[in-house]
C-alpha cells in the first residue's frame, strides 16, 4: 500500500541525514495535534538526534493537516483507512534509520523519544513502551481496557508466541528500518500493534520494553479505538500468525 500524495513544508530544511522518523497516524486530531509534532521536534533537537516528523493522514476532514504543515511536519496523505494502513503509508515514506511511532490524541509523551534511539542504538530492533510498568494517570484508559483488554491480549501474545513483552498495544515504540522492512506487515486496522510484536519475536529479533507514562487525551470526540471489535481482530491476527508457524508458511 502506497500513499498517494506526500506534501513537504517548504519552509524546513531537510538533513542530508536523517536519524529517526516519528512517524504519527491522524485522523481528525487536529486540537492536539500540534502538541505532540513539537514536542517530538523538541525532543530530538535537545537530544542532538536529526529527525523528521511524519503525519500520515488519514481522510481528516477538520484542520489536521494544515495544523501539521504549520508546525513542521511533513504530511502523507493515506487514502486506505485504518490505523495499520496509516502507519505502514507513513512509514514507506520515512527516511530515518529508525522509526518511533506515537498517537496524535496527546496520550504519550513524545519527549521519550531519545530513551527508545538509546536503546536502537544499542543494538535491539524493536523498543516498546509498557504503559502498566510505567503508569496510568487517572481517566487515561478505560477500566475495561486496563483490567481485561489490554492485559488479555497481550497473555495470548505471550502464551502464543513466547514473547518478552508486557503491552503488546502500547501505541508508543520505535524500531529498525531494517526490521521494519523484514516485517512484512499486511494487517490494515488496530492489530498492526500486535502484529510488529509478533513478527519481531518469530523472526528472533532483538526486542526489548521501557516504561512510559500513559496521559489522558485531549480528543474532544470518540475514540478511533472500537474495544470488541478491534479486540477481536487482534485476536484472530495472532491465532492466524500461530496457526502459519505450526504450519511453515
Amino acid at each position: 500500500m502506497e500513499p498517494t500524495n506526500d506534501k513537504s513544508t517548504a519552509e524546513s530544511p531537510v538533513p542530508l541525514s536523517i536519524e529517526v522518523s516519528v512517524v504519527i497516524p491522524c485522523r481528525n486530531e487536529e486540537r492536539t495535534l500540534a502538541g505532540c509534532i513539537l514536542e517530538a521536534l523538541e525532543a530530538c533537537k535537545s537530544a542532538g538526534i536529526s529527525g523528521e516528523v511524519i503525519v500520515a493522514n488519514n481522510g481528516s476532514t477538520d484542520n489536521s493537516q494544515a495544523v501539521a504543515e504549520a508546525h513542521g511536519a511533513r504530511v502523507v496523505d493515506v487514502q486506505e483507512v485504518g490505523y495499520g494502513n496509516a502507519l505502514r503509508g507513513g512509514i514507506a515514506q520515512a527516511r530515518g534509520k529508525f522509526i518511533v511511532m506515537g498517537d496524535a490524541d496527546g496520550s504519550y509523551q513524545f519527549c521519550e523519544i531519545p530513551r527508545f534511539v538509546d536503546q536502537l542504538r544499542n543494538g535491539f530492533d524493536l523498543v516498546m513502551g509498557n504503559r502498566f510498568k510505567g503508569g496510568i494517570d487517572p481517566g487515561a484508559m478505560p477500566w475495561l481496557h486496563r483490567y481485561f483488554g489490554n492485559p488479555v491480549l497481550s497473555w495470548i501474545g505471550r502464551r502464543l508466541f513466547r514473547s518478552p513483552i508486557g503491552d503488546f498495544q502500547c501505541g508508543l515504540r520505535a524500531f529498525s528500518r531494517q526490521a521494519y522492512d523484514a516485517m512484512q506487515t499486511t494487517a490494515p486496522g488496530m492489530e498492526f500493534a500486535s502484529e510488529i510484536v509478533v513478527r519481531a519475536t518469530q523472526m528472533n529479533l532483538r526486542v526489548t520494553e521501557i516504561p512510559i507514562q500513559l496521559k489522558p487525551d485531549g480528543r474532544n470526540g470518540p475514540s478511533h479505538l472500537r474495544t470488541w471489535r478491534d479486540g477481536w481482530r487482534n485476536i484472530c491476527l495472532m491465532a492466524r500468525l500461530r496457526f502459519q508457524s505450526r504450519r511453515g508458511t
